[in-house]
């Protein structure tokens, strides 16, 4: 499935938007408050709870690169981020979210994909917000 959904018109769509939202920090949050919508809309939970706490992840990723906090995200990794967050978020893409059950697993295969392919901008990124809490907190 992955590679039709990364082969779509949708993708396509999605990533050629990304860059616009990668250049302007209020597009970035903006994009970032549309996902906590969507996740907060379908519920996601028991098997897909752990979905929802990468997805939170990436949130987090873009947030911290909108405001300025964290710049060591590639450029390229910030494109595919925003890229998967566009589509993810898009009611109308290669399975349509209307649909029920369905319409939403296109969107989970290709979140995954982006944690399995990014997991190593992931760790650095986690690294680094487990580095920010211990500073303010102590």
């Amino acid at each position: 499935m992955i590679s039709r959904v990364l082969k779509s018109v949708f993708f396509k769509k999605a990533t050629g938007k990304a860059g616009k939202y990668a250049r302007n920090s209020a597009q970035l949050l903006q994009l970032a408050k549309d996902v906590v919508g969507k996740l907060q809309k379908v519920g996601f939970s028991g098997n897909l709870s752990e979905f929802q706490t990468q997805v939170q992840l990436l949130i987090r990723m873009v947030r911290a690169y909108a405001s300025g906090d964290y710049r060591a995200l590639p450029w390229k990794s910030l494109i595919s981020i925003v890229a998967v967050l566009v589509y993810f978020v898009s009611p109308i893409d290669l399975v349509p979210d209307f649909l029920p059950f369905i319409g939403i697993t296109d969107d989970v295969a290709l979140v995954l994909w982006l944690i399995k392919t990014m997991s190593s901008d992931i760790q650095k990124f986690s690294a680094w917000e487990k580095r920010e809490k211990t500073i303010n907190i102590g």
